[in-house]
């Protein structure tokens, strides 16, 4: 039965009924509704409208269907009613009779949903720092297994600069620690309690809302009714860490398949994250990381969706909020598993530090500390850098590193080269130089190892 048939003569067509019905996906909010209706119960008891056994009954039927809803969420999705709300108190009328209809007394189902959706976005949110935490703890513990590896460094798809691997693993932390960062910040706003708010003016009943929101492990109540229930901010900012966090996770995908390539042959992925061809025996195919890279633009899309919806919405609830659930149920588990998979990624490298290294020392990657050489000589840098280009262009005509020039070959180009330039050429001299915070040299990794570390107690 709908909860507002009596206004009409007649019932819903089919069809509207169909396109109308929430349950087939707001039936994931059964737990949030009836942990809500629990507390709703205690407020009407202080209240007294109910009184201690119309209370003790509510709750023991409602922790009753609770436990049904846990155990086959599914068939609350194909029960047939309009949306979660309808479900809970039809079951709930089966199991107590007209008792269950008191229960949505002062209460609608606008406050009803924004309370719901709070909770299940904030225990959401929960599960996802937790896993954030243990993908950054997976990029921190290969840091400390490949600690001295070199690998070449880019810019524009070009060799670079050579840094440590290492290095490359705690900048996918530092992202990781903006993400945690910021969907910590998101989960503290959304943590405010819109019941009691009503349909948009507030109930008429003297319902102490701060006690009722924090029994629901919210912070406080929320402070003006019409933002209440129409506030789906949560959602967007929900929306907005996901896509920024998918970004993250899509360049690091990105990497991590370009460093798997036989042209780089850098790293070797697990056998458990990868597939083969159904025609070419000898293909080894990064699906999990290209998979994570497609499904970044799937949660880009339902923020999108999101904003679009609600760009132009009057005060307070309006139907079109109801597209706020689909896009979230899809996000959140999509990012959620993309984590899981780059944990697992990253767990199972193995990185070919002989072929990291031989890349780090071709490109000319030493380049830069021939220029810093020559300044501490006393050439300005813009004068060393014309030199230093000079030097790689007679490097390359001849096939030839910067290190296997010959020191006359130096001298050719400018007198002040002495035999002390080939030490600073030396790879381990590029890497050791960057000692400055945040610099690639061991000292610096290793410093930035123990922090991230430290911080993640």
């Amino acid at each position: 039965m709908a909860l507002w048939g009596g206004r009409f003569s007649t019932g819903p067509d089919e069809a509207f009924k169909q396109f109308n019905d929430s349950l087939p996906f707001d039936y994931q909010l059964a737990e949030q509704d009836i942990i809500g209706s629990v507390a709703w119960a205690g407020a009407l008891k202080q209240v007294n409208v109910l009184n201690q056994q119309e209370y003790d009954d509510l709750v023991a039927a409602l922790n009753k269907l609770l436990d049904e809803v846990k155990a086959n969420p599914q068939a609350v999705a194909v029960a047939g009613h309009e949306d979660i709300h309808s479900y809970v108190e039809s079951a709930l009328i089966d199991k107590v009779g007209d008792l269950a209809k008191k229960l949505h007394t002062g209460r609608s189902r606008n406050d009803q949903v924004a309370t719901d959706f709070r909770l299940w976005c904030r225990d959401t949110a929960e599960h996802i720092l937790e896993a954030i935490a243990e993908l950054k703890g997976e990029f921190i513990a290969l840091a400390e297994r490949e600690l001295g590896t070199i690998l070449p460094g880019y810019t524009h798809l070009q060799r670079a600069q050579p840094v440590l691997f290492s290095h490359w693993c705690m900048a996918y932390v530092e992202m990781l620690e903006r993400d945690e960062s910021r969907l910590t910040d998101a989960k503290n706003r959304m943590n405010y309690c819109p019941l009691g708010s009503g349909a948009l003016a507030g109930t008429a009943y003297p319902i102490d809302r701060q006690t009722l929101a924090e029994g629901l492990g919210f912070t406080g109540a929320t402070r003006n009714s019409l933002d209440a229930v129409s506030d789906r901010d949560f959602v967007v900012e929900l929306l907005s860490c996901a896509s920024i966090s998918m970004i993250h996770l899509s360049r690091m995908a990105e990497d991590l398949i370009f460093y798997n390539s036989g042209e780089a042959g850098f790293i070797e992925l697990s056998d458990g994250v990868t597939s083969g061809s159904s025609l070419m025996p000898q293909k080894k195919n990064p699906d999990a990381l290209e998979l994570i890279r497609g499904k970044t633009g799937r949660v880009f899309g339902a923020f999108s969706a999101m904003m679009m919806t609600l760009k132009a919405l009057p005060l307070a609830y309006n139907k079109d909020m109801q597209e706020d659930k689909e896009g979230l149920f899809d996000a959140m588990p999509t990012w959620l598993a993309c984590i899981h998979m780059a944990q697992a990624c990253i767990k199972g490298i193995k990185v070919n530090a002989d072929k990291t290294l031989a890349a780090a020392k071709g490109g000319h990657s030493n380049a830069t500390e021939l220029a810093d050489y020559l300044v501490a000589k006393g050439i300005p840098f813009r004068e060393g850098h014309h030199i230093v280009g000079t030097l790689v262009q007679m490097a390359i005509a001849q096939g030839n590193n910067l290190e296997d020039l010959s020191l006359e070959q130096f001298k050719s180009v400018h007198s002040i080269f002495e035999s002390d330039v080939y030490p600073v050429l030396e790879i381990d001299a590029c890497i050791k130089a960057r000692q400055a915070l945040g610099g690639t040299s061991l000292e610096q990794v290793t410093s930035a190892i123990k922090y991230a570390k430290k911080n993640s107690k």
